[in-house]
């Protein structure tokens, strides 16, 4: 029996001449050896171990599940486990494949290991994409063994992935590459055989740039770097100047170094720029600390300081607008999670502004480090345990609540306190009825002005 179309476009796609390959296809690795990073999953005895067989214990599972941002192997690792096992490899993108061709390539698979004994690696790209009733055609595959499902998606799997087919399946998280993974790989295609053979070289200026524009991911570095040894050589030129990289990428360089002073410049540039309610200037340097690489997890943090430091209650919502960046960032990654903190950072930058909510804690902690910090008042203290009402607490008390005005004229602050005022909120955008609130209860608690 003839294989079907997709075995034989995958096979071929496997026999295709190296040097006629993209480089990024030319330098996937071949075992889990040479996987870069992701060795939280390629320790001696993983699940990937003995996927591939390399390792004793259970089988292998029949489905796994790899989550993780672009550019961190996903592909690889499906590619690696179908190499290792000698296994039929068949890719498809969600995107595009359908129930039909899903069903196609499992009928494929059970009629290539009954008639060649040859087993299937399906790797479903972006998984995330299929509607359930797509993702239901790939139980009884998976349930039944007839394929080894790798499927990959860069959302949670949670909110993405049926039930049924996530309890069927390993999943495995991926972690962005770091520089020293991406560097890594860029000096091994160089070299190898497979690669560049060392027909060019890359000064560290250059490769430090190449390795801003890849943010994390793999193939992007690849990618970038063929085409600038290409531009190089074409001009008759051993050498990747950055000049030369910048136009083929069509992306300048930053001059950012995210461990020296501009690492902190930029950073204090963007929050004061934020302060003073320049959106443009803000964004500006928003746009540096991106281009440079900069941990999105650090720019999101940054704005969440800015949102209470410089806002408060001028705008209770920014600070929800803070920490929703941050948690969708963290979820996301970059390059998306660059409009997250564009939105986060407009927000801001055009809030009204206050740091009332800053001087207040900083003249509280003031007088409490000069030791002005007397016993609580006897009224306030804890009179739940046995013997308290002895010792005289929570006697006087008066329950806030059980008044009209739902204020109780009490003392609440030590004695060395009693009139001290910490917050001094101004009449800025929503902050003017706090204003208003704080007037109107110092009034009624019969504060006098110290």
């Amino acid at each position: 029996m003839e294989p079907d179309l997709f075995t034989a476009a995958a096979e071929a796609r496997q026999e295709k001449e190296p040097s006629s390959s993209p480089l990024a296809v030319r330098m996937r690795p071949r075992t889990l050896d040479e996987v870069v990073g992701q060795q939280h999953l390629l320790k001696p005895g993983s699940p990937l171990r003995r996927l591939v067989g390399e390792a004793s214990g259970p089988a292998g599972p029949s489905s796994v599940l790899l989550w993780g941002p672009p550019g961190t192997g996903k592909t690889t690792l499906a590619y690696v486990v179908s190499k290792a096992t000698d296994a039929r490899f068949v890719e498809l993108s969600a995107i595009t494949a359908g129930v039909k061709e899903v069903r196609a390539v499992i009928d494929g698979a059970r009629r290539a290991s009954g008639g060649y004994g040859k087993e299937t690696v399906l790797f479903l790209d972006e998984i995330h994409r299929f509607s359930k009733a797509q993702q239901d055609s790939l139980l009884p595959a998976v349930e039944n063994r007839w394929v080894t499902l790798i499927a990959a998606t860069t959302e949670n799997p949670y909110f993405s992935v049926i039930s049924p087919l996530l309890s069927r399946s390993l999943l495995l998280t991926l972690e962005p590459l770091t520089d020293d993974d991406i560097r890594s790989l860029i000096r091994r295609a160089l070299t190898d055989e497979r690669g560049l053979k060392e027909a060019v070289t890359l000064p560290e200026e250059t490769e430090d740039h190449l390795l801003r524009i890849a943010g994390g991911d793999a193939r992007r570095a690849l990618t970038a770097l063929e085409a600038a040894a290409g531009a190089a050589l074409d001009k008759g030129e051993a050498e990747i100047g950055l000049t030369t990289l910048e136009e083929t990428v069509d992306r300048a360089a930053v001059k950012y170094d995210r461990d020296g002073d501009q690492h902190y410049d930029v950073a204090s540039a963007l929050i004061k720029s934020i302060r003073g309610s320049d959106v443009d200037a803000a964004l500006h340097y928003l746009a540096r600390m991106i281009e440079a690489g900069e941990d999105p997890r650090f720019i999101a943090r940054r704005l969440m300081i800015s949102a209470s430091e410089d806002i408060g209650l001028a705008d209770p919502t920014a600070l929800q607008t803070a920490v929703a960046a941050a948690q969708a960032v963290a979820m996301i990654g970059f390059p998306e999670a660059a409009l997250t903190l564009s939105h986060a950072t407009i927000a801001l930058a055009l809030a009204p502004k206050s740091n009332a909510a800053t001087t207040a804690i900083g003249a509280a902690l003031e007088d409490v480090r000069k030791g002005l910090a007397g016993p609580v008042p006897a009224h306030l203290r804890d009179s739940h345990y046995k013997g308290a009402t002895k010792l005289g607490h929570g006697q006087g008390y008066v329950y806030p609540h059980d008044l009209p005005e739902g204020i109780a004229a009490q003392q609440y602050a030590p004695d060395e306190l009693k009139n001290r005022e910490y917050y001094e909120p101004t009449r800025h955008g929503a902050e003017a009825r706090y204003a208003d609130a704080v007037e109107w209860t110092r009034k009624n608690l019969g504060r006098k002005r110290s």
